[in-house]
């Protein structure tokens, strides 16, 4: 009897385990909406960055060597190597997926 509840028990977590959903987004639909942002380029400067975009909500002080720095907008991560643009990066937002064509 005790192997019998042992075999259930097992059969049911892999059973419960086995029917995960994958979601594929293909990277060209991610964040669609925003492909026209305007975001900083790479090799601006600093000063640059703060006179057309404005201030950031916030700065992370910078670490390793090269110092890489970040400074946070609304929507964007800026990355800076000393003091010229790394990357600029967007948020992510969830995205209701009920909604979607498939």
């Amino acid at each position: 009897m005790g192997k019998l509840l042992a075999v259930i028990f097992t059969t049911t977590i892999i059973a419960q385990t086995s029917f995960a959903e994958v979601i594929k987004v293909p990277v060209g639909a991610q964040a669609s909406d925003q492909k026209h942002r305007q975001m900083p380029r790479n090799g601006q400067r600093r000063a640059d960055v703060e006179t057309q975009f404005g201030a950031p909500e916030a700065i992370n002080d910078a670490v390793g060597e090269p110092p890489i720095s970040s400074w946070q907008y609304r929507d964007y991560i800026v990355y800076f190597e000393y003091d010229r643009v790394l990357h600029s990066v967007l948020k992510h937002t969830a995205q209701n997926l009920d909604n979607t064509a498939e």
